[in-house]
């Protein structure tokens, strides 16, 4: 089945990128104005069985999906499609919808919801990401054609927008309940490199889930007692080597995480 499922997210993604290779166009007869267009309602989801391989190719590069859209955030250029993939099948298994508040993107798992700034104009919506795309250098997100009037991008072709994931209560509870928490230390003399510190696990598992949207992984929180007062630390590994940790350190920094180190636990 996992062979299957992986052809099949194939299929659909070289489908997606045929998109600026042929024509696409606009419905005859949409007559919304971009106000009148309601944002999609961020509701809790399950994952798609078929859109969420592992990785994929699409004209010889691999995008490897994320494990979790925690706190992600990305800018670049948005574009839209619309007529010719009308009633297609999406990498979700939904029917593509142009009039429905929709997107595709690359990497995020799906579905889930993100909120999208057009910096051109200010306009703000919330799509609901159920595809794969676009395959254009720069790009980041294909909206709907409904999405891309919403955001003036329809008139324009492409604008540059910023993104981030919009969570519901639901979701941001099961974020918390998968967070690898280890209390107390007692890894023996193992390799971590610590990010962060918190007094407080809000905040604690707000960054935690930030690193996760950045893509990093083997995240924990280490929770230790200090003068009778719970602290949380935010550490990535156990990590097999010093020069892997030294790799982490250093795209930690370049990430702008200030403050991290390597540590042992002994």
């Amino acid at each position: 089945m996992s062979a299957l499922r992986n052809l099949l997210i194939l299929f659909f993604a070289s489908l997606l990128a045929s998109c600026g290779q042929v024509k696409d166009s606009a419905p005859a007869n949409y007559s919304k104005q971009w106000h009148e267009i309601p944002d999609a309602v961020p509701v809790s989801v399950e994952p798609s069985k078929y859109g969420n391989p592992r990785s994929y190719e699409v004209f010889g590069k691999t995008y490897y999906v994320k494990d979790s859209a925690a706190s992600f955030q990305q800018k670049g250029i948005a574009s839209w499609y619309g007529n010719k993939f009308h009633g297609e099948r999406t990498s979700s298994g939904e029917e593509y919808n142009m009039y429905a508040m929709t997107a595709a993107h690359k990497t995020l798992p799906i579905p889930v919801f993100v909120e999208v700034t057009n910096h051109d104009n200010g306009r703000k919506a919330v799509v609901k990401v159920n595809d794969r795309g676009p395959f254009h250098e720069g790009r980041i997100i294909d909206l709907s054609y409904a999405a891309a009037t919403k955001l003036g991008v329809a008139k324009t072709g492409t604008a540059n927008v910023s993104i981030r994931v919009v969570s519901t209560k639901v979701e941001e509870k099961r974020q918390r309940s998968a967070a690898i928490v280890e209390s107390p230390v007692s890894d023996g003399d193992k390799l971590y490199v610590q990010v962060a510190a918190f007094t407080t696990e809000e905040n604690a598992l707000s960054h935690l889930g930030k690193l996760q949207g950045e893509g990093f992984s083997d995240v924990r929180l280490h929770i230790e007692s200090k003068k009778g007062k719970a602290l949380y630390r935010i550490r990535i590994g156990p990590l097999p080597s010093e020069h892997v940790a030294k790799q982490v350190l250093a795209q930690l920094k370049q990430n702008n995480h200030k403050n991290t180190k390597i540590v042992r636990n002994n």
